[in-house]
């Protein structure tokens, strides 16, 4: 599938789960990366990966929340390819899993830091080459943002920020020619909700089938997405045929929220 073919894409936040299956999926469809993220071994791993699925990658030890950072990562990937196409905010900082009311606002600060104001800069300091491309961004959210479960609130402050973000980006940068959506996955199946549902199984004597079973049940399709099955959704709207697609969120959640 050459969906991406020739595309420069920029991916933050180069992780287990969502971002392995972005980065792999991404190289599939013929796209170039220049992976970002702050431990280099990941990083080296996942450009090898690339490579051996035939796309070029660069490898960008990266801080997305400081500057000086920020901004050597936007002249390294114009130095190396001298274009970007896409640039996908996927890095995540894990904010107190506490009530609203209750929470830290250090920890608070420091998770936004990550999962709002860094997406905010790399935006900004991509915009003339996304312009230069008629390129955009995709901003990864959560279906989240639908719920109101207390323990999930910093979580959903974070997601519910960077969607309004995201819809004032596509208005502000529209007219150049970038466009910008968002994708909201619900429980992606991989192996940190795995351990998540081993946990919440041992603490509730359960099986983890069962609460698989639980967590499916409000979907239509009775199951959880694969994280490549997010992966390739989430890369749908780089690609050409989404050219008249901005300000939209992407629901994957195998039916479990409708619009």
């Amino acid at each position: 599938m050459t969906l991406l073919k020739d595309k420069v894409i920029v991916l933050s936040g180069v992780g287990p789960g969502l971002g392995r299956a972005l980065g792999e999926e991404a190289a599939r469809m013929g796209a170039d990366l220049v992976l970002a993220s702050r431990t280099e071994r990941r990083l080296e791993k996942m450009a090898a990966v690339v490579r051996e699925l035939g796309g070029r990658a660069l490898a960008v030890p990266t801080d997305i929340t400081d500057e000086a950072q920020r901004a050597r990562l936007v002249e390294k990937a114009l130095e190396e390819f001298g274009r970007v196409d896409c640039l996908i905010n996927n890095a995540f900082g894990i904010p107190p899993m506490d009530p609203i009311s209750t929470l830290d606002l250090d920890a608070l600060r420091a998770a936004q830091e990550t999962n709002v104001f860094a997406p905010l800069r790399l935006s900004s300091l991509f915009a003339d080459a996304l312009a230069e491309s008629s390129g955009s961004i995709i901003n990864i959210s959560s279906c989240v943002v639908y719920t109101s479960q207390p323990e999930y609130s910093g979580y959903k402050l974070s997601k519910g920020t960077l969607q309004h973000l995201s819809s004032s980006l596509a208005t502000e940068l529209g007219p150049r020619g970038i466009r910008v959506n968002s994708v909201a996955p619900s429980y992606i199946y991989e192996d940190v909700n795995k351990a998540y549902f081993d946990w919440i199984a041992s603490e509730s004597g359960r099986t983890h089938d069962e609460v698989y079973a639980e967590k499916a049940a409000p979907t239509d399709l009775k199951r959880l997405a694969t994280p490549d099955e997010v992966a390739r959704a989430t890369l749908f709207p780089a690609s050409d045929p989404a050219s008249a697609v901005t300000g939209q969120t992407l629901n994957i959640d195998c039916g479990e929220f409708h619009s």
